[in-house]
């Protein structure tokens, strides 16, 4: 929410990066509240969270659009990254707000058809065949489809953009020093590039991979939830607590981190007579 309303508050922030900061932001928040309502019901009815029960297919399902709507926003932010660097000599293409605003909508649109599948009917709600055991009343099929390919895309593209800029970085570095140029603003970028990406892949790895382990897991079981209870259950509840620690990280490592950013926070923590006093100045 503090990224957010700083966004938001700040005009000159407006720009094709931040608009996909912001949007990352918010499905961080939506993957927090749907694990909130998915925690709630789990106190108020544990049962319910084992066994499965239409009462759980909504907020399954919210909590499976907002993971993607994230996996996807991650994805965006390191193609347009990309983008920026290999692009930046050129003139014939440059990443503009529009791009950015119909990325988010794709995003979230691409989201939404993929994780409301069980309330359309790919659901196992009337049949004992394909239950998934962990996430009861999805099918195993369902978890399948949705897990494999976007963690193949969580997990390729972002190290394919990220090793490009990398590269770049290091070929332009090589070519100013050949022709006696200062290369310090290049080696600082290669270095501040490289340690944002090794943070976001092992907040990914960390993230996500148990999550993984658990639906190959599912995938492969054929004993039924009472006999897995309550080991597996706690691995499940762990893997969700992971989940939403990635939306804690992000705003660290793709927003907070910024000096821009948080200069923006503190000036709105000024005073309005400091803000004129500045405005003078």
């Amino acid at each position: 929410c503090t990224v957010i309303f700083t966004r938001m508050a700040t005009k000159d922030l407006h720009k094709p990066i931040s608009i996909l900061f912001c949007n990352l932001a918010f499905s961080d928040l939506f993957t927090s509240f749907s694990g909130f309502w998915i925690s709630m019901l789990f106190i108020t009815n544990p049962d319910i969270t084992i066994f499965g029960s239409k009462d759980m297919l909504a907020p399954y399902a919210l909590y499976t659009t907002s993971i993607l709507s994230t996996i996807y926003n991650l994805v965006s932010i390191g193609i347009e990254r990309y983008l920026a660097v290999a692009e930046s000599m050129r003139t014939r293409f440059r990443v503009a707000r529009s791009h950015s605003i119909a990325v988010v909508l794709i995003n979230w649109v691409l989201a939404f058809l993929l994780g409301c599948l069980p309330l359309m009917g790919w659901n196992c709600l009337h049949m004992e065949e394909n239950l998934s055991v962990l996430y009861s009343p999805f099918c195993v099929n369902y978890l399948v489809f949705i897990t494999i390919p976007n963690v193949v895309v969580a997990f390729i593209i972002p190290l394919f953009t990220y090793l490009r800029i990398i590269i770049i970085l290091r070929k332009r570095k090589l070519r100013m020093k050949a022709c006696g140029q200062a290369t310090g603003t290049y080696k600082s970028a290669e270095i501040q590039v490289a340690r944002t990406s090794i943070f976001i892949w092992l907040l990914a790895l960390i993230s996500y991979a148990p999550f993984f382990a658990g639906v190959i897991f599912d995938a492969t079981n054929h004993r039924c939830q009472t006999d897995l209870y309550p080991g597996v259950y706690i691995f499940r509840n762990c893997t969700a607590m992971l989940i939403t620690m990635n939306c804690l990280g992000n705003p660290i490592i793709y927003t907070l981190k910024a000096r821009t950013l948080g200069a923006k926070l503190k000036a709105l923590k000024c005073l309005s007579a400091d803000r004129i006093r500045a405005c003078t100045i």
